[in-house]
């Protein structure tokens, strides 16, 4: 579906200027010299009617931008951060706004407009003017919903421009041009000269926008990193068969991101990408539970092996019922839905020093095996009360606890 905007200059200059003085920062033009104009996504998420949690105000000037901005910093004590001293760019950060400012790098407007990545940000506002310049034609991609660039130079300049392509489809339900389909299909490897951490959280900012689903797919079609196993490994699903209407509003807020994240990488790029401990540990389980179903039906699971997958699964079940059979799928959610299930949320009626005050026994392998034990039972409902565990509890140390001689 289409973006419902404005092209009309007026009402977006008029917007422009209410956007400004709402985020106080009406301030900083008493601080610009003439020729300085506003770009960006500043200016495209008010075109698309897009409120963010962080403001990113980014503003070019014809000269002096460290200057400039330490006198704005200064004036109202913020901080401010040297991005690049050579070219001279500065970045104010107050709260949620983040001020750049940077020295024009050509002898024009336009010049400078014809660098920039794609030309929905190639729009520019000659705040002392107060007119638009749109050179490429950016307000007419922004009403079509399609994702054009200028120049190929200019994503080549930094190739994680290629990877941001796709969280324009997420965040904003853009098309992307066939032309740049083909750039990115040709370009892709250049991805991996990009620093990690950066790759990282681009990622993120896809899978969780409002369309990550269509970017996820898309990723998965052009095979944008380069995965070797990516159409063999019967982990990675086909994403456009899958019912997600299963998962509540929630759970596919809270889930879904991890699950995307699974099916465009493996544990060995995920490693190579700097992904945190938490999400490749939960990547390797969802993985091994898959395997150990692929040669073992679920009903063939003996009590240990069920219990050990809602032990280790327990947490993000959602992400994991996609590998199920389908008839499986909402028993299993219901039942982890419910918080009392001590299958799907295995809990313990004792704990360790319960049982060390009761039993005599010392921290230990023993301990941990009772608790283990004691667990399964009640989520196999063969305990119902404090003695019953105790009970159970007494007899499972007499018959496993060693013996001296």
């Amino acid at each position: 579906m289409k973006n419902t905007i404005t092209t009309d200059h007026t009402l977006i200059i008029n917007e422009l200027e209410r956007s400004i003085k709402f985020h106080n920062l009406d301030f900083v033009l008493g601080f610009l010299p003439k020729g300085s104009y506003l770009v960006g996504g500043y200016i495209r998420d008010i075109i698309l009617g897009r409120e963010t949690e962080k403001v990113d105000f980014d503003i070019v000037v014809p000269l002096n931008a460290i200057e400039i901005g330490k006198k704005i910093a200064d004036y109202i004590g913020a901080k401010i951060i040297i991005l690049d001293e050579k070219r001279e760019v500065v970045r104010i950060i107050r709260k949620r706004i983040y001020i750049d400012i940077a020295n024009q790098v050509s002898s024009t407007i336009e010049g400078d407009l014809h660098s920039r990545d794609f030309t929905i940000n190639s729009i520019a506002f000659l705040l002392n003017e107060k007119c638009l310049c749109d050179p490429l034609n950016g307000l007419k991609d922004l009403e079509l919903s399609i994702l054009r660039t200028h120049s190929e130079k200019n994503l080549i300049n930094d190739p994680l421009r290629i990877l941001r392509c796709f969280r324009f489809v997420s965040e904003f339900n853009f098309k992307i041009d066939l032309d740049l389909i083909s750039f990115i299909k040709k370009n892709k490897g250049k991805l991996y000269l990009v620093a990690k951490e950066r790759i990282n959280y681009e990622i993120h900012k896809i899978v969780h926008g409002a369309n990550a689903l269509d970017a996820v797919i898309l990723i998965k079609k052009i095979n944008i990193f380069c995965i070797d196993n990516l159409s063999e490994d019967y982990f990675f699903l086909d994403l456009e068969k899958i019912n997600y209407a299963e998962l509540s509003h929630e759970e596919k807020e809270k889930f879904l991101p991890s699950f995307f994240i699974t099916q465009i990488l493996d544990v060995l790029s995920l490693d190579k990408l700097k992904f945190n401990k938490a999400e490749i540990a939960k990547t390797k389980l969802l993985r091994k539970w898959h395997s150990f179903l692929k040669n073992k039906n679920i009903d063939q699971l003996d009590e240990l092996d069920r219990f050990k997958l809602h032990q280790e699964l327990e947490m993000f079940l959602p992400s994991f019922i996609f590998y199920l059979p389908q008839n499986l799928r909402f028993d299993w959610l219901n039942r982890w839905r419910d918080k009392e299930d001590k299958l799907f949320h295995p809990s313990n009626l004792l704990n360790g020093d319960v049982i060390k005050k009761n039993l005599k026994i010392e921290d230990g392998p023993i301990l941990g095996e009772l608790l283990q034990y004691l667990s399964k039972e009640l989520a196999f409902k063969r305990l119902n009360n404090f003695d019953e565990a105790i009970y159970k509890a007494t007899q499972w140390i007499e018959q496993n606890a060693p013996k001296c001689d």
